[in-house]
């Protein structure tokens, strides 16, 4: 199941695991287009529990059972602490660490033994400079959110690990970035090559980890 699969790292996450002939889930708020075999598209409000729970719920109807989670979706929006006011934290929480949460959370509960979570934080969560304020909070969520799964998942053998990138090389940053500030951005399927290390058995004693993958930048 990839979570977000409708942005620029979702996108590349859902062709990644098509083209080594898993299953997909791809959610996100649209659904249309794409009908491959083996694909899936669901629509749903990952900021929304009872979408994340509802969600799953149908899967289960089906015979659906995913064995590995991927939780992409979130987005960035500047500012400072004094300028973000209470619409825009909760906004961004919201985004990037209320739908890794909810997502989470139903997985907790569903997730079979040998399956695997990852979720896709940022190198802000560890570093956040000035004007990354709400976003950096929230990420810096995601990866406590993390290692705490990690170890309440333990003994059902079930994995959770995050990513951090950098700068990725997507539309929307080549739209607002010159070239020389997208040099060292690392493309989305090179993301995409960790996450699937991360989900496979050759990375069965990984647990807990938080990946950087900021590449030259």
């Amino acid at each position: 199941m990839v979570c977000g699969a409708g942005g620029a790292l979702g996108s590349a996450l859902v062709e990644a695991f098509l083209e080594r002939g898993d299953g997909v889930v791809a959610v996100d708020r649209g659904g249309e287009g794409d009908t491959r075999a083996g694909l899936r598209r669901e629509v749903a409000d990952l900021t929304s529990a009872a979408d994340v729970d509802a969600l799953w719920e149908r899967l289960a109807s089906d015979g659906v059972r995913p064995r590995w989670v991927v939780n992409a979706a979130g987005g960035f929006r500047a500012g400072t602490v004094a300028d973000t006011d209470p619409d825009l934290l909760r906004f961004v929480g919201d985004l990037n660490g209320g739908t890794a949460w909810w997502s989470c959370r139903a997985a907790a509960k569903s997730l079979p033994e040998g399956g695997a979570i990852v979720n896709v934080a940022a190198r802000a969560a560890l570093s956040g400079g000035a004007g990354s304020a709400a976003y950096a909070v929230a990420k810096a969520a995601v990866v406590r959110l993390t290692e705490v799964l990690a170890a309440e998942l333990r003994e059902k053998r079930v994995r959770v690990n995050a990513i951090l990138p950098a700068l990725i090389d997507t539309p929307a940053n080549r739209a607002s970035m010159s070239p020389e500030q997208l040099r060292n951005a690392v493309a989305p399927g090179e993301l995409a090559a960790v996450v699937s290390f991360l989900l496979s058995d050759a990375a069965s004693a990984v647990t807990g980890a938080i990946v950087p993958v900021y590449g030259w930048a």
